[in-house]
């Protein structure tokens, strides 16, 4: 009897160890969640201007570092319904941003 509830209690305090570790994990993904995309968007310009200003604007490097931009871009809008504007220091919420705005032509 002694040891069936010492191995009942065993499992609630277990039990209860997984659940606060879970809500924890994922009580937390949503503002780690916005600084990775924050961080990936912000990564992603610095990139493009990077290559912009070692091979100019119209170069291969540049190119694809567009598109890298724009994959960032897809990428927070599909994860968090919001994309991170390095330019204006924002948040949108909408997804309105121009795949052409740092074409420079």
């Amino acid at each position: 009897m002694r040891q069936r509830s010492y191995l009942a209690s065993s499992k609630m305090i277990l039990g209860t160890g997984i659940l606060a570790g879970g809500l924890a994990l994922f009580g937390a993904t949503p503002g780690a969640q916005a600084d990775d995309c924050q961080e990936r968007i912000g990564k992603a310009d610095h990139n493009l201007h990077e290559a912009a200003r070692k091979h100019g604007w119209e170069s291969k490097q540049a190119a694809h570092a567009r598109h890298e931009l724009a994959e960032a871009r897809q990428y927070c809008w599909e994860h968090g319904q919001r994309w991170w504007d390095v330019e204006g220091n924002r948040w949108h919420t909408d997804r309105d941003w121009d795949d052409h705005d740092h074409d420079h032509r």
